[in-house]
């Protein structure tokens, strides 16, 4: 009789499985829907995405999820650590895979994020501490407009 949980081991190489396991890691049962929407946000390399932008990417992988649902599984991936939310503004979020430390560009019109890295920055002049709390990490987003365009008599 073959042993149950081998079934369930992990297949080196899979993309699913690893997954799975991510999520099993993070302390998250590996539902269809957790694992379709982390391989979709998570199989892709380090990178920077919306709500709506992940249920795009659903919908058309035919990824049967609502919006909502959407909402939900990056918020327990978020506090799971799978994630980091970057809040832009009051409106909008972006959910960034790299939990490394570093800072983003925010391209206002375009409505892209791009990382810098810390290297490239340094943060000084932080406050103290309110007593009891220490500083987890500081982000800064940069907001990036394009440079209005010279116009040919600025030219002359």
């Amino acid at each position: 009789m073959s042993d149950i949980s081998s079934t369930r081991r992990a297949r080196p190489g899979c993309p699913l499985s690893q997954v799975k396991d991510k999520l099993r890691q993070a302390g998250l049962r590996p539902t269809l829907q957790r694992v379709s929407l982390g391989w979709l946000l998570l199989g892709k390399g380090n990178r920077h995405v919306t709500a709506e932008m992940l249920f795009e990417g659903a919908r058309k992988a035919r990824v049967p999820v609502s919006l909502a649902t959407v909402y939900n599984t990056l918020k327990q991936f978020t506090e799971t650590g799978l994630v980091r939310q970057i809040a832009v503004d009051g409106r909008k979020s972006y959910f960034d895979t790299d939990l490394t430390d570093h800072h983003h560009f925010l391209i206002q019109e375009e409505g892209k994020v791009i990382d810098i890295t810390c290297a490239s920055m340094s943060v000084i002049g932080l406050p103290a501490a309110p007593a009891g709390y220490e500083v987890e990490r500081v982000e800064v987003v940069v907001r990036l407009r394009r440079a209005p365009s010279q116009t040919s008599s600025e030219l002359e």
